[in-house]
């Protein structure tokens, strides 16, 4: 079969498509036939290194297809059921073997392309909404990068709940789109002091959590946003990681707190992570969440994905199609 690789870290030009064996699924694995692989920052993490893989690797960890074979012991799929998964590594090819209990099956009104643009940012979604932070109506909240996979998701999420969103984005056209999607108010950050338009918008009073993707490029002015005791979601680091703070900065600027989660601490159990699974597809299956894919690019065009990622060309989801 057809694979992603790359044996050193570096630039996209390290990703390279090369001929494997296709896997053989283990005890209690499952072998997916991917229709589509889902494309994610981390992913660009793995290749450049920020966060160290073993080596040679196939990148990504989130595909939607159909389940082609099982191995000893699993009862939780048969072959010709429609899954998606995420986690682990390998996605970046024609098929993988994969863990059943980090699977989940894809109900019907959800086809496979929607499922992988839509399951680890959509269990990302979940769970800083309702756990990492319980939004709850009227309140106003910050989020970042709003014309991007994961933000495309939180707004329309955030919304439902009955919160007030001020987006941020890069460019005007975001900024169109991210108003079609409900946001409340719109911040062209590369044109506008984000903390000064959200205290104008907030009456000086600031939000009480911002979910920052973005890291280095906008972490101050997140900072900055938040009001007394607010909180600081950081979730990603797609400019970079942000200089250290000291935990007293976070005293003087009104005892605020700092998280950075990881998805894969709030769905640890299958039951967790079937619990999230059905809340993201019941908001796509009820039309209250819409997701849409940006871009599409060939499994050998790996490379030119990831350009299109890092240079922030990218508008909601982006997909490998194999």
């Amino acid at each position: 079969m057809r694979a992603i690789r790359f044996e050193t870290t570096g630039g996209p030009e390290v990703l390279q498509l090369a001929d494997v064996e296709t896997p053989k699924p283990g005890p209690g694995q499952v072998l997916v036939r991917h229709e589509a692989i889902g494309i994610n920052f981390i992913d660009t993490y793995h290749r450049t290194g920020l966060y160290p893989v073993k080596l040679p690797c196939t990148p990504g960890g989130e595909a939607a297809g159909v389940v082609e074979a099982v191995g000893e012991g699993v009862t939780r799929f048969k072959p010709g059921d429609p899954v998606a998964y995420l986690g682990g590594f390998g996605a970046y090819a024609e098929a993988n073997a994969v863990r059943a209990d980090r699977a989940v099956r894809v109900p019907d009104g959800v086809d496979a392309r929607t499922a992988a643009a839509s399951l680890l940012k959509g269990m990302t979604v979940e769970a800083l909404l309702n756990h990492t932070y319980r939004v709850s109506g009227g309140e106003i909240i910050l989020v970042h990068a709003a014309a991007g996979g994961v933000g495309q998701i939180m707004t329309q999420w955030a919304k439902a709940i009955g919160a007030v969103v001020i987006a941020t984005v890069g460019s005007e056209a975001k900024a169109v789109r991210v108003r079609e999607l409900g946001a409340d108010h719109v911040i062209l950050y590369r044109e506008q002091d984000v903390a000064e338009e959200v205290r104008r918008i907030t009456g000086g009073r600031g939000v009480p959590v911002a979910y920052d993707s973005v890291g280095k490029d906008t972490f101050e002015g997140t900072l900055k946003s938040l009001a007394r005791r607010g909180l600081f979601v950081s979730f990603g680091n797609a400019s970079g990681p942000p200089d250290p703070v000291p935990p007293g900065r976070l005293a003087q600027a009104g005892s605020l707190y700092l998280t950075r989660p990881t998805l894969f601490d709030y769905v640890v159990t299958t039951e967790q992570l079937d619990a999230s699974a059905a809340a993201v597809f019941e908001m796509i299956r009820s039309g209250t969440v819409a997701v849409e894919i940006g871009q599409t690019f060939p499994l050998d065009r790996a490379g030119k994905a990831h350009e299109a990622l890092e240079s922030r060309a990218t508008i909601g989801a982006s997909l490998l199609i194999p």
